[in-house]
């Protein structure tokens, strides 16, 4: 009988912890594609990360059991890159070490925009699911599902308008963050184009977001009567505290960052109730795939309810296997450039019928769809249209 000794049993456990060290994950394997993603999936924004991720899973495991794409089987090799730019890249870097041949990423603006930069050199086809900038898109390798910013801006200002919610509106909003100041300036110029009164815009920044008084009491004296909130849920659930703590009684209205609120708040989770946002998709909506993809990640993911940036990673997904049918790639070896030529073309001719809508793409790599008014009521979001 052969004894292991104790330098054989180090030797072993050196080769395993270099495999580690070398980042084992997802290989192509001679009929799989993978597909790349980056996101948070630790921090500040972890929330929106883990959803993408867990809507991308789901995704391509409903696609692999059904056959694949055209008998290619898909497979996602997922990175942290903790909302940070810098880490967003290492990310990229590491994914195309590991064959990546597309990228469903990333999920936040500023790190999007600077993986895009690299992506468009290399000639890879990138997708974010959530990233609003409208530099995610600056390239033609580049699409997004969600809105961007100005479409957000734009939308948020009319629908408030059409349903007559306000008559004075107060906005606070991150001027530090691409995301929402692009909101928040869209959302003005449109407002004043409809005679719909903004009174005090009130802004902070990344360095000073734990505390709200001075902004909620301007709120309070501008006699606002319902607040803009184009920003994350972190802040808005600061934001709703200080607001019931000072007896600031408005509605508030937000956009897709406002997603992942009533978790947020946990146990003052009633303080959600009214808010208003306009999303693409919503847990409790009545839209028939958005029902049916709502069920089926409760059921892949512990009755967890999903959040929209799970449907929009979930539609990414889709997506990129319509574009590839209609591109008719039958061969998992294709170049990730060839894929992605082949990709941008394919992505303007599709109609994509998701859980965030109907959706079509122009070059520009813009959806096309409708958003969605929605209000939180008893803790679930319920349409307003």
């Amino acid at each position: 009988m052969r004894k292991w000794t104790k330098l054989s049993s180090l030797a072993l456990a050196a080769v395993m912890v270099a495999g580690l060290a070398s980042g084992c994950g997802p290989k192509d394997d001679g009929n799989t594609i993978v597909i790349g993603g980056i996101g948070p999936t630790t921090g500040t924004a972890a929330q929106y990360g883990e959803a993408v991720k867990r809507g991308a899973e789901l995704a391509i495991k409903e696609i692999n059991a059904a056959g694949g794409v055209n008998g290619i089987q898909l497979k996602l090799d997922f990175q942290d890159d903790e909302n940070n730019a810098e880490k967003a890249v290492n990310a990229y870097n590491t994914l195309k070490d590991r064959n990546m041949k597309v990228l469903m990423g990333t999920v936040t603006s500023n790190p999007c925009i600077a993986v895009a930069e690299k992506s468009h050199v290399d000639n890879i086809f990138q997708l974010t699911p959530s990233g609003s900038a409208v530099d995610c898109t600056k390239y033609d390798n580049a699409f997004r599902v969600c809105f961007n910013d100005i479409n957000q801006g734009s939308a948020s200002a009319r629908y408030i308008a059409e349903k007559k919610l306000a008559t004075k509106v107060g906005i606070i909003y991150d001027s530090s963050s691409d995301y929402s100041s692009g909101i928040q300036d869209q959302f003005v110029k449109e407002a004043e184009s409809l005679n719909l009164e903004v009174v005090e815009p009130q802004a902070f920044t990344s360095d000073n977001k734990t505390d709200f008084s001075t902004q909620v009491q301007k709120i309070r004296e501008s006699g606002a009567d319902l607040v803009f909130l184009p920003i994350y849920y972190e802040e808005a659930a600061l934001i709703l505290k200080e607001a019931d703590k000072s007896g600031l009684d408005v509605k508030f209205f937000g956009c897709d960052g406002l997603d992942g609120l009533v978790n947020q708040l946990g146990a003052d989770s009633a303080l959600a109730e009214g808010v208003m946002l306009l999303t693409p998709f919503a847990a409790g909506g009545k839209d028939e795939k958005a029902v049916a993809f709502t069920e089926a990640y409760k059921a892949e993911y512990d009755n967890e309810t999903p959040i929209q940036f799970a449907a929009d990673a979930y539609d990414a997904i889709y997506a990129i296997k319509a574009a590839m049918e209609q591109a008719n790639i039958t061969d998992a070896s294709i170049s990730a450039s060839d894929l992605c030529d082949k990709l941008k073309v394919a992505m303007t001719e599709i109609t994509l019928d998701g859980s965030t809508g109907v959706t079509t793409w122009d070059a520009s790599g813009e959806p096309n769809k409708e958003p969605k008014g929605m209000i939180i009521e008893n803790g679930e979001y319920k349409s307003m249209d």
